[in-house]
């Protein structure tokens, strides 16, 4: 049955899956995000840096007869030393004129006031540049001077990388938290459907109660749905147990009466024409009546091989049983019914299926024994429960042993003989169903040999 489910994927990999590629997400955006963060962080601090540096050039500056005087104050530059002696430019313009410094730092509009911040580059190099102008009030001048102070960024590119990597070992630590998580959230979650699943194939075949065990309420209608299943089969399962016993017995009890009428119709009519019709209608009342209640034995059977009613029996009890009760149909063909083995063989099994596939055994052996034969059946305990029966017949046909045990097949010495082709499937059933098998041989002295063990 498992062959037959079509598998769509698994529930617990899926959301594996999901989570760990939420997990996977969160970890990228929370490095994104605190990495520019950081250079946010980092690169403020050198603004504010670079803009307390111009500005205490500016207010070194001062008018002087005339003229304007920048003493640099030794703080505007010692203020940028980092360790990685980052290199440091600066420009002083009164008006458009460079009155000290790098002709090659780019020059930046300013209002003043304010400072202004700006990325550029001299010599090639990457700096962060900051700008702020002053307008100076003399005796007979008046002028704006303008202060550029540049920095290269290799302490910060150096800071911004060990940020990031820090930042990149906590996002890898959070994803494999995340993922451990991950793990264990999907087993607490298929945990409930996983108990469910035990607790149903650990029931009993007979057992279909509904499912009273609490579940999370997401699986109440699927465990709705299964107890009404099993409420509905449990129904069913009833109705077609009492319907192979009423069955059985309205279809064998008309059979019988016809089967008595015709024989005492038989006893009364002379011609002999009449009498031979007469004894096929008996003959064919027999193989009809045979074949029905097989019919509905091996129906009975297959019902009750998945609700097996195991109970402790004595195998060598119900062997002698049926023998007692088959008794007066082997005295009819001469022939004696002979049970051997141990005197006790203890077993827990169907008795009612144990005792069809025993008797449809010593049926079988009966109708191919010749007259004044014997038929023996052997009880054994171990090393497995087996009942053997052997007869004085022709024997198994060699070519048809292996198909003999299945649905109507008949042996190719079957000719004129009463038989459905249901006897050997029925034991084989039962068998089967009680873990066992049925085994067909022939004698080496003459005769079949079929061994029925459990």
């Amino acid at each position: 049955m498992a062959d037959a489910v079509q598998i769509s994927g698994s529930l617990r990999s899926r959301l594996t899956a999901t989570l760990i590629g939420g997990a996977a997400v969160l970890a990228v955006l929370l490095y994104l995000i605190a990495r520019t963060y950081a250079a946010q962080i980092a690169q403020q601090g050198q603004d504010n840096v670079l803009g307390a540096s111009v500005t205490s050039i500016l207010d070194a500056a001062v008018v002087r007869d005339g003229q304007v005087e920048v003493d640099f104050p030794y703080a505007a530059f010692s203020m940028l030393s980092t360790p990685a002696d980052d290199r440091i430019f600066y420009a002083i313009y009164q008006d458009d004129t460079l009155l000290s410094g790098y002709d090659t730092l780019p020059k930046a509009a300013a209002t003043p006031g304010d400072v202004s911040f700006d990325t550029g580059s001299v010599s090639g190099a990457p700096v962060r540049i900051a700008t702020a102008s002053r307008r100076m009030i003399g005796a007979e001048l008046r002028t704006d001077i303008t202060v550029s102070v540049a920095q290269t960024q290799d302490s910060l590119s150096g800071t911004l990388t060990e940020i990031g990597r820090n930042v990149a070992l906590f996002g890898a630590g959070f994803f494999l938290l995340a993922v451990a998580l991950s793990f264990w959230a999907t087993s607490a979650t298929i945990g409930p459907l996983q108990r469910l699943t035990r607790s149903v194939m650990q029931r009993g075949p007979q057992d279909l109660s509904p499912v009273s065990r609490p579940v999370p309420s997401e699986m109440v209608p699927l465990v709705s749905s299964l107890n009404s299943l099993m409420g509905r089969l449990d129904h069913s399962l009833r109705q077609s147990e009492d319907f192979i016993a009423e069955a059985a017995h309205r279809v064998r009890t008309p059979l019988t009466t016809v089967r008595s009428y015709a024989e005492t119709t038989l006893q009364r009519v002379d011609k002999e024409e009449n009498r031979q019709a007469l004894r096929s209608m008996v003959r064919a009342i027999d193989e009809s009546s045979r074949a029905a209640g097989q019919l509905l034995d091996h129906a009975m059977i297959t019902f009750r091989a998945d609700h097996l009613d195991r109970q402790p029996l004595d195998l060598v009890d119900l062997v002698q049983d049926l023998v007692q009760g088959l008794t007066p149909v082997a005295d009819m063909k001469d022939i004696t019914l002979r049970v051997h083995g141990d005197a006790v063989v203890p077993y827990a099994g169907d008795a009612i299926l144990l005792q069809n596939a025993v008797r449809n055994l010593i049926d079988n052996a009966l109708k191919y024994s010749p007259g004044d034969g014997a038929i023996d059946i052997t009880v054994k305990a171990g090393p497995t429960p087996t009942i053997d029966v052997r007869d004085e017949g022709p024997g198994f046909p060699q070519a048809d042993m292996a198909r003999l045990p299945t649905r109507f097949a008949r042996g190719s010495n079957a000719a004129g003989i009463i038989g459905s082709g249901l006897g050997l499937t029925i034991a084989q059933d039962v068998a089967v169903a009680h873990g066992g098998r049925l085994v067909l041989g022939n004698d080496p002295k003459g005769g079949a040999c079929v061994s029925l063990s459990l």
